[in-house]
């Protein structure tokens, strides 16, 4: 299993796709079709989260976006209390649209699973595949349903985070936790994610995003669990989608921080979707 750390020791894109064991970059690139990745992030985290693991797919001749969600990452400077899922779910119909995509993988991590299934009510088949990673899912897409992230907590962990809000988010945003919450535990990569984890403004939360569309009923999702160790919080996701047969599941050997901890066994897997 190839660590963040390790991956970043590399010189170079060819050591990279060494380094990772997913052969190498030309041989690669020859014998598979490039394809396009969206890669959207979790809560609390940015576009930097998928550095290690978007270095590897481009160098496989991948073409990969990691934008930042509005309010973090290298966007926290615009952070405001109006912020909300809708906002997030706009940013990335905002990429697509700009880039022209068409025909590609959406791949959402933890609370992106939230916003991809918000930007697949508007997208829908335009999206090859949607990929949930170790991410939070809707447990009602119809039309008409309105759904919230706050939802998908007990009422005990929703009071425990709205209590950070009011005592250390002045009321307006939810406090990061620590890098363990994530199963980071390699001290390099902890230090990494304490310098980078920033505060989600309040309305990600609690504000609401109805469905049009199904949301992304009816498309071709996979759902990547993380196994070492599985995530509490989305101990009834997996239960839920396991088995479904309108989901394809597998899993990682990796704590919920997949692309942080290991970002080669995730690019490959990712590869071979």
């Amino acid at each position: 299993m190839v660590t963040r750390r390790g991956l970043l020791k590399a010189p170079g894109a060819a050591t990279v796709g060494a380094a990772t064991g997913v052969g190498d970059v030309r041989g690669a690139s020859a014998t598979s079709s490039p394809r396009t990745f969206v890669l959207v992030h979790g809560a609390w985290h940015g576009g930097w989260c998928w550095r290690g693991t978007a270095d590897i797919l481009a160098a496989h001749g991948n073409r990969v976006f990691a934008p930042s969600l509005t309010g973090v990452g290298d966007r926290a400077h615009l952070f405001s209390k109006d912020i909300s899922l809708q906002t997030h779910v706009e940013d990335i119909l905002a990429l697509v649209e700009a880039e022209e995509l068409n025909d590609f993988i959406l791949v959402g991590h933890s609370y992106g699973g939230f916003v991809i299934s918000g930007v697949a009510d508007t997208l829908r088949d335009r999206v090859s595949r949607y990929v949930y990673l170790d991410a939070g899912v809707p447990a009602d897409m119809s039309p008409g349903s309105s759904f919230s992230w706050s939802e998908s907590n007990t009422p005990e962990a929703r009071e425990t985070r709205l209590k950070l809000v009011r005592e250390q988010g002045n009321g307006v945003a939810l406090p990061a936790p620590p890098p363990s919450a994530f199963a980071v535990t390699d001290p390099s990569e902890v230090a990494w994610l304490q310098r980078r984890l920033r505060p989600m403004p309040l309305q990600t939360y609690i504000g609401t995003f109805t469905f049009k569309h199904s949301g992304s009923i009816g498309m071709a999702r996979t759902y990547i669990a993380g196994s070492k160790p599985p995530y509490a919080f989305l101990a009834s996701t997996y239960e839920r989608i396991k088995d479904d047969k309108s989901w394809s599941f597998t899993t990682i050997e990796a704590g919920h921080d997949s692309m942080v901890i290991a970002p080669g066994e995730l690019a490959s897997l990712l590869m071979e979707i």
